[in-house]
């Protein structure tokens, strides 16, 4: 065994600070779960304040606890439906370009909006949205149509948070599709070709089932995101008039734990939404080995 750790030991050199940064990073903040069950307060450490046990899972019994993760739902599986599929079909569509030049164009522009970040996304939304002076409100007055408060309204809230979400992502998230089109064996294509198969039958039997496994391995850790919509995105949007469909986990335990001091209860909403992810991961990878085979591991 030391012959072969001394072998390999410039790969295990390599890989050094990405274990200690791991360890520093995801495992030694799990001590914090011990939060969920202790009375912490500011100005004491994690061990030394008193054990209440299942005390802090009492928001199980509360109404508006149900009421974010319903809304939680509502946004995630309305992202998900979605957004799954659109990247997916963004990389069939520009696989199929044969122009290089407008390729790359399209490529670069869908890659763009990755990069700006939720802050600037959200000044964007409100500079096009408000009510007073924004562009879109201001073509429906043009238009005759009576202002409409969009980033006040319980009706727009959602649309907005999955429209802008597609815009933003789903040309980042083409690269991996595109990646895993490129090693498909181009000589089934043209076997296909002299078989007489057109360009949508080629995608079906050909392009569809070479990607397969990618998008196996992808709705797999895709699939914990539905209880994890991305504080990041909508916190921003929040606002009083809106607070009844856009409240969700991440804002729940962020109000709860650094506005309100309720530092139990909030770390026992983020272990139980942990959990949950934890059992989704497990049973999608094992539903996708059932189906098709292939899975994380």
């Amino acid at each position: 065994m030391y012959a072969k750790f001394f072998k390999h030991r410039w790969q295990y050199l390599m890989i050094l600070p990405s274990v200690v940064l791991l360890f520093l990073f995801s495992y030694m903040p799990m001590a914090g779960i011990l939060v969920a069950f202790r009375d912490f307060q500011i100005g004491t450490s994690i061990w030394s304040a008193p054990w209440v046990g299942l005390d802090n899972f009492a928001f199980l019994h509360e109404p508006q606890f149900w009421t974010v993760v319903r809304n939680t739902l509502y946004i995630s599986v309305l992202k998900f439906i979605f957004g799954f599929p659109a990247p997916i079909l963004l990389a069939l569509l520009i696989n199929e370009v044969t122009h290089s030049t407008f390729k790359r164009f399209v490529q670069s522009v869908s890659y763009l909006p990755h990069f700006f970040s939720w802050i600037v996304v959200a000044y964007m939304l409100q500079s096009f949205l408000t009510l007073d002076g924004g562009l879109v409100n201001q073509l429906i007055g043009k238009a005759g149509g009576d202002p409409v408060f969009f980033l006040g309204s319980t009706e727009w809230f959602r649309p907005i948070v999955v429209g802008s979400g597609l815009w933003k992502e789903t040309g980042w998230n083409t690269i991996l599709y595109l990646a895993a089109i490129t090693t498909i064996d181009p000589q089934l294509y043209e076997a296909a070709k002299v078989e007489g198969a057109g360009k949508m039958a080629q995608i079906r039997h050909i392009t569809i089932p070479g990607i397969l496994p990618t998008i196996s391995i992808v709705l797999i850790l895709s699939i914990p995101s539905l209880i994890n919509v991305g504080m990041d995105q909508i916190y921003p949007l929040m606002n009083s008039a809106n607070m009844e469909v856009a409240d969700v986990l991440d804002t729940y335990v962020l109000r709860s734990g650094l506005q309100q001091g309720y530092f139990g209860m909030s770390t026992a909403v983020g272990l139980l939404s942990s959990v949950i992810g934890l059992v989704l991961v497990l049973g999608t990878n094992q539903l996708s080995r059932r189906i098709n085979g292939e899975g994380l591991w």
